[in-house]
């Protein structure tokens, strides 16, 4: 099968913003789709002399309101739109429609005739909004009435193994083009990898309309082939990702893709959502991923299927990051290294051994600064919502415990020589947009270190709080970038820095 073709969907209200789309974004397509069900109804009856007005080949399609689109209007009028757009063949087949999209229920012998006579060729659809697709292989032929037709399916999956089964499918058919895409955030590998599921073309959207296709899942093409590197990836292309939920905003997939950039290395690193770090597991196991980071609520679930831990692993008991070698999973946990050099370089000449610290949280993050802290010597105290879970974490280290509450603000001022602020809360999500401060009790004096783990935003409430009345402050973005630093030496075996 060819390289897969990255095609822009023009979802602009006239041809004229269309052309100016498609005029910016040059450079990063092969071909675009105009959604005449997106035009002004008066535009639409001037859709045909849009290939003419382009130099990429167009994919003609009216899209039903029942598949997703806009068209809302009865099959006569539809048809009409498409007799139109279709007609006055130019001899300069470049200046026709190059394919045009009807749906599997849509067969109109005279259009479809128009459209096979005038070299024009048809890609046959089919749209699940809300369900996954199975059998798709079987499908696809069915779809082919005339054997000249290219299937294409799209569909919502459920969980992320509907996506590996459309991954396993599109790996076996080879004999005739064909489009596979995986709709919303558990199909979003299927618009990185369409090499990998012999799609014929990944579908994007520009920026300027991104939200158009929202619930779809399309990137915006600057994205697809900067960040993703989009058209270097073929089945030979070494696989790496994260995986969590929901993952609404990650900074990895930059620095890792960076890195193999100026590296040289064939190689793409892409989010992988999943509620449940088995259906992840099975994912890369199946694509023949080398390595996944692990981000919440994973890094303890992911203990049942890892074969071999590291040190920190089995101290902390959470992993961060897990590699293949071989048939197993070696599980690390790379927080640890991070949270580390972080600290060390917003510390500079200062020690902690012997100062008292209190950790705000006693997750996996938590867990990964307990660690560090235990070897630097400090003297820690650690406060959470819930105080069983702080025991639990504090009795491995020896260390004192307290329920985060008002009542805990005489302890917390005694265990203030750095405070580490080692949860989410502080972060803002698109379910929690709203930024949280998890001490709004405490009184800063200004002699106060504050570390807090969160790095968006940049500065948190409680950050600005403490900065205001004179302490020393930082986000968690350095901790973030060398724990990544360390991931991408166990995927690569190359250091970052270089």
């Amino acid at each position: 099968m060819n390289q897969p073709q990255i095609c822009m969907t023009l979802t602009g209200k006239t041809l004229e913003e269309n052309l100016r789309l498609v005029s910016k974004y040059e450079k990063q397509i092969d071909l675009v789709e105009l959604r005449v069900d997106h035009l002004n109804e008066d535009e639409q009856l001037y859709a045909r002399k849009f290939p003419s007005l382009t130099k990429f080949p167009c994919i003609l399609t009216i899209r039903r309101d029942i598949d997703g689109g806009l068209f809302t209007g009865g099959e006569f009028t539809r048809t009409t739109l498409f007799g139109r757009a279709l007609a006055f063949a130019n001899q300069d087949g470049a200046k026709n429609f190059a394919y045009v999209d009807f749906e599997e229920d849509y067969h109109i012998p005279s259009i479809q005739d128009a459209a096979l006579a005038f070299g024009v060729k048809i890609i046959r659809s089919f749209h699940n909004m809300t369900e996954p697709v199975y059998n798709l292989k079987a499908r696809c032929d069915s779809m082919r009435k005339t054997g000249y037709e290219i299937p294409k399916i799209a569909f919502m999956p459920k969980k992320l193994s509907d996506v590996v089964n459309m991954f396993k499918e599109g790996a076996s058919i080879t004999e005739y083009e064909h489009i596979f895409c995986a709709m919303g955030v558990e199909g979003f590998p299927s618009r990185i990898l369409s090499a990998f599921s012999n799609s014929l073309l990944t579908y994007t959207s520009p920026a300027e309309l991104i939200g158009n296709t929202s619930g779809i899942g399309h990137l915006d093409p600057i994205t697809i082939n900067s960040l993703y590197n989009f058209r270097s990836i073929s089945k030979d292309t070494s696989l790496y990702g994260i995986t969590g939920w929901p993952m609404e905003k990650i900074i990895s997939p930059e620095i890792h893709n960076t890195g193999y950039k100026a590296l040289g290395l064939d190689s793409v690193y892409f989010p992988l959502r999943s509620p449940l770090v088995s259906e992840a597991l099975n994912f890369a196991e199946t694509l023949g991923m080398k390595g996944l980071s692990v981000s919440v609520p994973h890094k303890e679930s992911v203990l049942f299927y890892v074969h071999e831990q590291s040190p920190e692993v089995a101290q902390t008991g959470s992993c961060n990051c897990v590699v293949r070698k071989g048939t197993k999973w070696v599980g690390y946990n790379t927080e640890v290294i991070g949270f580390k050099k972080a600290l060390d370089e917003f510390l500079g000449n200062r020690k902690i051994k012997h100062k008292k610290v209190a950790v705000i949280g006693a997750g996996a993050a938590a867990k990964a600064i307990c660690y560090v802290l235990k070897q630097m010597g400090a003297k820690v105290c650690i406060f959470n919502r819930s105080i069983a879970h702080a025991k639990q974490v504090a009795e491995k280290y020896g260390f004192s415990y307290c329920q985060l509450e008002p009542s805990c603000v005489q302890t917390l001022d005694e265990y203030s020589d750095l405070i580490i602020q080692a949860t989410s809360v502080g972060g803002s999500s698109l379910e929690q947009p709203e930024v949280i401060d998890p001490i709004p009790f405490y009184t800063f004096r200004g002699d106060e270190l504050l570390f807090d783990v969160v790095h968006k935003p940049a500065i948190t409430p409680v950050m600005r709080r403490a900065s205001l009345a004179g302490c020393r402050v930082s986000n968690g973005y350095k901790m973030l970038e060398y724990q990544a630093y360390e991931q991408f030496k166990l995927f690569t075996g190359h250091n970052y820095e270089i």
